[in-house]
């Protein structure tokens, strides 16, 4: 392989990505050992699995976008995909950081299907920061080949932990503190 095509193909932002990737979890991991008392943000899990619920939806309009060849509509929708989901993360860890979490309280079946869609949710939500975050690289410097290779991927992950996201509200919902 000659040396323009390694580099052709490097990502311009891997070591960003890549420290990104790390960083955000730990740091979110770290924030939930912080709690602060004193303040009330039970309006933020609604708020949170309605922006998980929007994610899920733009996504899949943008997908159909792309499909129809309307990359400017498709490019709008994905980075407003990229700042909700940014936007879900602050307000997850702020009510994380100023509540404390609570227990499904579901028996039976229903409690083996709230933990399995609850733990595939988190290790997904965790592995899918460096898809979202190569795939819009890519396209933001132009390997559109590259970028639709990997959004192959990366789309049926985001759009499962949006969704799984707000299957995990219904459930835990009905569990939270009045």
């Amino acid at each position: 392989m000659s040396t323009n095509t390694l580099k052709k193909n490097k990502d311009p932002f891997q070591n960003l990505i890549i420290g990104l990737s790390v960083v955000i979890p730990l740091v979110v991991a770290a924030l939930f050992r912080i709690k602060i008392e004193g303040y009330d943000f039970s309006f933020l899990p609604p708020t949170y699995a309605t922006i998980n619920a929007v994610t899920a939806i733009l996504l899949v309009f943008a997908v159909v976008a792309i499909k129809k060849g309307d990359k400017q509509l498709h490019q709008v929708l994905m980075k407003t995909c990229i700042a909700l989901s940014a936007a879900f993360l602050v307000l997850y860890v702020i009510y994380h950081m100023f509540s404390d979490s609570t227990v499904y309280g579901g028996q039976g079946v229903l409690r083996y299907v709230y933990y399995s869609i609850l733990v595939s949710h988190i290790l997904l939500s965790v592995s899918v920061i460096p898809f979202v975050l190569f795939t819009f690289s890519r396209a933001l410097s132009g390997n559109f080949e590259r970028h639709k290779a990997l959004a192959k991927f990366t789309f049926p992950i985001w759009l499962y932990v949006a969704v799984s996201g707000v299957i995990v509200y219904l459930m835990i919902s009905p569990y939270y503190p009045n």
